[in-house]
């Protein structure tokens, strides 16, 4: 049977067992219900197999099958903490996060798809339900990475991962010649049991842990990343030309005369988006945001195509990038490298001195850009009104002054909606040639940076809109509302430090909380209100339905605007080139409305996997910078506290703890209200924001920690 048939089945079997009526049934008196004949059979164990593996139905003990969630069991991925708890991170977002103690783990691992039966109906006195995972529906972990250790007759490997709190023993077949303090790649051949850890076998060495670029290869096989293309990749990229044809330029708008340019970091190697500006006669502004068709070179179910959906995204690690598609695509063909011609998505809006889009229009195009502009020179120019650059770049700077006037006021209206913005300075690691970190600083978002951002909000705000009234399959970028109960939990921190959250109650608008990060800009607990702020709301993910975007303050979104880096914004791209061509036929319609929920998760689960990634890397590399300066004196900031000791940041950035077994001349308590460890005799406070003098004792590279010791509370 067809996928297209098999899925409206499967659906027809759900939407029974979802209805008000139903009640556990036999699979017999399914079948009679459902009116399928005996002929179908096959069909409907298949079925309730894969719904059941699914996690969405169960199967009792006398044969009977129910929906999973009435009999109190979730189905969802479990996030396990390196003390050996968990959460079930719940499939269904209307359902809280649920605790997993150890013992409850029944030989579970981080990352597994699981089925757990909640103990409890609703939280009690603030805290999570608790659960115990009744079955492992998917094994996330195929392959590990650690250290080895080895011994006479068996080894075994700690992993790199503290989320997997199991040592992996490895017999004495498995050890394929891997000497004690070596990094190595284990594959699981036993998942541990109660009482009994898993088992393995050696298949890759990837070099002793101190060696040069294991630290960072370690973390690329942790992930399961690929540097290198398979080889039927490369060779269906040997056939793309270097150049634009006469031949592509078929049905597209020339825009090669319009002045148009990037603007990027100075790292930046692959280009997705150009931008254009002009003021027109009425004085409303003509934005033009120009992207890399990337759709035009990878062809659906193509060797490429296929390996582009499974990495889902380019990683940024912090030595070196992992991209999405091979160089000849993202750093050439794709890339709008200036001076050269290049196919095109145009979205061409004409936007009022208020920020609304009062016309727009969306169609190919080709361009020819006319500069490489990066962040730094054009906040020299705009900022700094640098000489030398505003002589060189004086074709370009009206241009530029006009994008500045036009960010400013799209930045506004998004502010007036409510729109969150945490504005956190990104950290920039400095390497030498060797990979060694020879510096760490902090690098503040500039006006360029936002006259960029600014385009590419509206950008995809408008393709999302346009799209979403023509009721075609879509993938909507969303941001759900967060949990009512973490942002009265948020409300509870932020009141005892001053704060207040205004008009929650079952739900709460984005304006409340961003008065409150507008408040507390500036101030020393400005960096902690952030951070809680943004922990206490959900992920943003992708969806096949509209949800709005709770953090933009806006009904419509999606990502169109980095196709060479994002998988979601290449299927956005043939969306919309299928309905401009009018080839958006209903049945290719209906086939792309089943596949939009699978590719929706996967985008979503390979961008977070990139992100953990991205931030490991960047860890490392701060531990490992700070390795050499034990016993030095630096001075920070407080910036948040808890009952084991509180973190204090340094000016780059760079976080460390204080344990309050360091604090020597007083016994300290912690006022979980106030968030304050207070000397019992001296009275003295440690609070958040309060600067400090302290000494680096330790710089744990494995455990990627950083301790400090106070030296003396400074004055503020």
């Amino acid at each position: 049977m067809k996928k297209i048939k098999f899925e409206e089945k499967k659906q027809e079997v759900l939407n029974l067992f979802q209805e008000e009526s139903y009640h556990p049934m036999t699979f017999s008196e399914i079948l009679e219900i459902l009116n399928w004949q005996e002929k179908d059979e096959k069909l409907l164990r298949k079925i309730l197999e894969e719904l059941e593996q699914e996690g969405k139905i169960v199967k009792t003990k006398r044969g009977r099958f129910g929906l999973a969630e009435e009999m109190n069991l979730f189905a969802g991925v479990l996030e396990v903490n390196p003390r050996g708890y968990g959460f079930l991170i719940p499939d269904n977002p209307n359902v809280p996060d649920i605790y997993i103690s150890p013992e409850n783990m029944n030989g579970a691992m981080h990352g597994d798809r699981v089925l757990v039966k909640a103990l409890s109906a609703v939280p009690v006195e603030g805290k999570k339900i608790e659960g115990y995972v009744e079955r492992i529906l998917q094994r996330s972990i195929t392959k590990v990475v650690g250290r080895y250790e080895d011994s006479k007759n068996f080894g075994f490997v700690i992993p790199d991962d503290q989320r997997i709190t199991y040592d992996i023993y490895i017999p004495k077949s498995g050890k394929n010649k891997a000497k004690t303090g070596q990094k190595v790649v284990v594959e699981i051949t036993r998942y541990p049991e109660k009482r009994r850890n898993p088992e393995g076998k050696i298949v890759e060495i990837l070099g002793y842990e101190n060696a040069k670029g294991v630290d960072i290869l370690s973390i690329i096989k942790k992930y399961e990343l690929d540097e290198e293309f398979p080889k039927e990749v490369l060779k269906e990229v040997e056939n793309i030309p270097d150049e634009v044809t006469e031949e592509d330029l078929e049905g597209r708008v020339d825009l090669r005369n319009l002045t148009i340019f990037t603007i990027d970091g100075e790292d930046a190697k692959d280009f997705d988006d150009a931008v254009s500006i002009k003021k027109l006669p009425n004085g409303n502004y003509l934005l033009g945001v120009h992207i890399a068709d990337v759709s035009h070179y990878v062809k659906p179910n193509t060797h490429l195509d296929k390996e582009a959906y499974r990495r889902g995204t380019s990683v940024y690690l912090v030595d070196r990038v992992i991209p999405m598609l091979p160089f000849k695509l993202s750093n050439g063909i794709c890339s709008l490298n200036p001076n050269v011609d290049r196919l095109t998505f145009s979205v061409m809006m004409e936007i009022d001195k208020q920020g609304n889009v009062v016309k727009h229009d969306i169609f190919e195009s080709v361009i020819r850009s006319k500069e490489r502009m990066t962040y730094t020179n054009v906040t020299k120019i705009l900022k700094e009104e640098d000489k030398e650059l505003l002589k060189r770049y004086e074709h370009i700077r009206e241009d530029l002054e006009l994008m500045r006037e036009l960010a400013l006021i799209l930045r506004e209206k998004r502010m007036k909606r409510g729109a969150l913005d945490f504005d956190f300075d990104e950290t920039k690691v400095i390497l030498d040639k060797n990979g060694k970190p020879i510096d760490v600083v902090r690098y503040e978002l500039t006006i360029s940076n936002k006259i960029i951002e600014e385009f590419m909000l509206i950008c995809n705000e408008t393709v999302a809109n346009h799209f979403y009234w023509l009721n075609v399959p879509f993938l909507y970028r969303v941001h759900e509302e967060p949990d009512i109960e973490k942002i009265y939990q948020f409300a509870e921190f932020i009141y005892n430090m001053g704060y207040v959250l205004k008009g929650i109650s079952n739900k709460v608008h984005p304006k409340a909380l961003q008065a409150v990060l507008e408040q507390s800009r500036g101030t020393p607990e400005e960096r902690v209100i952030h951070t809680l702020c943004l922990r206490s709301l959900k992920k943003a993910r992708y969806c096949e339905e509209n949800l709005g975007h709770f953090g933009l303050s806006t009904e419509y979104y999606c990502h169109f605007t980095s196709p060479i880096r994002r998988y979601p914004d290449l299927v956005i791209h043939r969306i919309m080139k299928d309905v401009l061509k009018g080839k958006m036929t209903e049945k290719k319609a209906q086939k792309l409305k089943l596949k939009m929920p699978e590719i929706a998760k996967w985008t979503s689960q390979r961008e977070r996997v990139a992100e953990e990634a991205e931030r490991e890397t960047i860890d490392l590399k701060k531990v490992e910078f700070m390795q050499d300066k034990i016993g030095q004196v630096f001075e920070g900031i407080i910036s948040n506290v808890t009952p084991f000791g509180f973190f204090v940041e340094l000016e780059n950035t760079i976080e460390g703890l204080v344990r309050v077994s360091t604090l020597e001349d007083d016994y300290y308590v912690f006022n979980e209200k106030t968030y304050q460890l207070i000397g019992e005799k001296s009275k003295k406070v440690y609070k958040i924001g309060d600067r400090v003098k302290v000494m680096l004792i330790d710089a744990n590279v494995p455990l990627r920690q950083i301790e400090f010791s106070v030296v003396e509370k400074l004055k503020m």
